[in-house]
């Protein structure tokens, strides 16, 4: 586990772990988001064995809608806009462990990007979210929701689609983690980004964009989780 309260040169860490052709990104200090974790740690009667949702702002604007969308399972919702994959594991504890969830829903790897994370790092985050969630949770199922296009950070797109191929990679090779495939529905015929699901700042979505994500998630993961509800 992360120690909290320490100011973390992730250039440092990841010297030590990525190969020195890989130019590593420095994430900036995950205590940003105290006041987001502190009111997330302030809620009554949270329930145990649920699904916990987690992630950037994308998981964020899903908040007001998700748990009619992924009716009847029982959602926690613990999207923080403006996170990374980073941040993620860094808040690990307070996000998912201590709900003691039966699976994690995670949606991270746009703001790396944007931030000029490479795929390893992301990948290098997401492992270890995976690992210390298995090692206090060795039952819990992790949905890992691929990195969406959007048309405001298209030229990174590129670096996105290699991320969610090294996701695909990691769902195929362990047995409690799937992918789920909220990407490629948001792109037209032409393979662009579809312009009619964003709102004004061409990177979040509208309801047409959750309207996507809906049907995607329902798909895998209502279909896999309902019968435990």
């Amino acid at each position: 586990m992360i120690t909290k309260g320490l100011t973390v040169n992730l250039c440092a860490l990841l010297s030590l772990t990525l190969p020195l052709t890989v130019a590593a990104a420095e994430y900036p200090d995950p205590e940003r988001f105290r006041a987001a974790i502190d009111a997330f740690n302030a809620e009554a009667d949270v329930p145990r064995g649920a699904v916990v949702a987690t992630g950037s702002s994308s998981m964020r604007g899903w908040h007001g809608r998700i748990e009619e969308d992924l009716a009847p399972l029982t959602i926690v919702p613990r999207g923080f806009g403006g996170s990374n994959m980073y941040d993620v594991r860094y808040f690990l504890d307070d996000l998912v462990l201590k709900h003691k969830p039966r699976a994690v829903m995670i949606y991270e790897g746009d703001n790396d990007a944007a931030l000029g994370a490479t795929t390893e790092q992301v990948m290098l985050n997401l492992d270890a979210i995976i690992e210390e969630i298995h090692y206090y949770l060795p039952e819990t199922r992790v949905y890992v929701l691929a990195v969406k296009p959007s048309i405001s950070r298209w030229q990174i797109w590129s670096e996105m689609q290699n991320t969610n191929r090294a996701m695909q990679r990691l769902a195929k090779r362990h047995p409690l983690v799937t992918y789920v495939d909220v990407a490629a529905p948001m792109l037209g015929d032409d393979g662009a980004p579809k312009p009619e699901i964003f709102i004004g700042d061409n990177l979040h979505m509208n309801e047409a964009g959750y309207d996507i994500w809906r049907d995607a998630v329902r798909a895998v993961v209502v279909a896999s989780e309902a019968p435990d509800e």
